[in-house]
């Protein structure tokens, strides 16, 4: 059974971690047309997200995309251009929106929490525990010199 399931993967040209035909058919209608007004028709989107996903889950470089995704500067020049044009959140907000009205979200457990919290540059070399007061110069303007030279210009 197993050798027939990934049979049909390949058939199919679908990879481990790619989109799925129900996935696809969810995402689809909350994209940027297909075709633009002017110019040429995009690339196909699946094929691009596919490639996205492809980067962000190995962590590679974007000239290590592998071909079947097209090429990598089609790829990461659409990745920038939908951050930019906040392609992704709205794509967020609606898939988030649609599982919470198909209530399957529980946000008492599913919860993202972005925050950072910066220390100054100087805070990385403060001394740690209680610091002690340094003796004042006055204490030891009265002593007598500790070295055993004499003062400078004497005969010896």
């Amino acid at each position: 059974m197993f050798a027939n399931y990934v049979q049909i993967i390949i058939l199919l040209g679908m990879n481990r971690g790619e989109i799925t035909n129900a996935q696809w058919e969810r995402l689809q209608p909350l994209l940027p047309s297909q075709k633009p007004k002017t110019g040429r028709p995009s690339v196909d989107h699946r094929r691009i997200l596919n490639g996205i996903l492809w980067i962000l889950r190995t962590g590679a470089p974007w000239r290590d995309l592998p071909e079947r995704y097209g090429p990598w500067r089609t790829v990461a020049s659409r990745f920038y251009r939908w951050q930019k044009a906040g392609i992704w959140n709205q794509l967020l907000a609606a898939v988030q929106a649609q599982a919470d009205a198909a209530g399957q979200l529980n946000w008492d457990l599913h919860s993202l929490d972005g925050t950072m919290i910066r220390a100054h540059q100087h805070a990385a070399g403060a001394k740690k525990g209680t610091q002690r007061p340094k003796p004042s110069a006055g204490a030891g303007a009265g002593s007598v010199p500790k070295s055993i030279c004499g003062p400078k210009g004497a005969a010896n």
